[in-house]
């Protein structure tokens, strides 16, 4: 059985050189504690700040085999972009996976201590300190990550390449999550649309409360400053480079990516 860290080492290097990988490097996490173990060995060979983290749901012809609702990757500094104001760039590596994906992102306004482990969303909303419209660019060295199911995507950093910031969203604790609506468009053809109330398990702040229960477990705090990015809201949409995407958030403005090859 392969080691939590010569499966962090594989992944590592692979995403540094900016190169594919043929197959998963070793063997499949067979749950998601030993998948997190990986994720934890690769967060400590990554030298790059921690600027937040990814929540995704788990689908759940999954849950007999990882029984959790959603699961968690780690979003670095280097990996963030603000599109505010203009498109930016950002990277997937050529042959392997690739993927954009409209999120509602939380900028989080307070610590979270570990020892807190809020679990509700009325416990974690007053941690919220802003909501904005965002993209999540999903990316991996291994094409077949997704396939392999959530012990493989938790174990790589939770098949997370990005974090792309874009309007905040006015009077957003007054608003249902059906209202909260997004298209997406991939080379100008739209590919997906949805609404905040797609998001996994009840919703943006829902997400919230299962990253702060999750990372208290793992004994790690969330501090003010984070953004969490919170689940697709219209599909995962897989690209690749030279690839132009476009999340349009109604009444919010519109988040615009190009997609370029990542370089060693």
């Amino acid at each position: 059985m392969s080691s939590s860290r010569d499966l962090a080492i594989a992944f590592t290097e692979a995403r540094r050189a900016g190169r594919a990988l043929p197959a998963y490097p070793g063997t499949l996490p067979p749950d998601l504690p030993t998948a997190y173990a990986v994720q934890e060995e690769a967060i400590g060979l990554w030298t790059d700040a921690l600027v937040g983290w990814k929540v995704a749901g788990i689908a759940e012809t999954w849950r007999p085999r990882y029984d959790a609702p959603r699961l968690a990757g780690p979003v670095f500094a280097r990996n963030f972009r603000d599109a505010r104001e203009l498109r930016v760039e950002t990277p997937v590596i050529p042959g392997g996976f690739g993927a954009v994906e409209a999120e509602f992102v939380l900028r989080i306004g307070r610590d979270i201590p570990a020892e807190a482990r809020p679990r509700t969303v009325e416990e974690v909303r007053p941690f919220v300190a802003a909501v904005h419209a965002g993209m999540e660019i999903a990316g991996s060295p291994l094409a077949t990550l997704n396939d392999l199911g959530p012990g493989a995507v938790a174990s790589d950093f939770g098949n997370n390449a990005g974090l792309v910031l874009g309007a905040e969203i006015a009077e957003w604790d007054s608003r249902q999550p059906s209202d909260w609506t997004v298209r997406m468009r991939v080379d100008g053809t739209v590919v997906g649309e949805g609404s905040a109330a797609r998001v996994a398990g009840g919703g943006p702040i829902a997400s919230l409360a299962f990253l702060a229960e999750h990372l208290g477990r793992r004994g790690r705090d969330l501090p003010a400053g984070s953004w969490v990015l919170t689940g697709m809201t219209t599909g995962v949409h897989k690209v690749v480079p030279g690839q132009r995407a476009e999340a349009e958030f109604d009444g919010v403005g519109t988040v615009d990516v190009l997609v370029t090859a990542a370089a060693g």
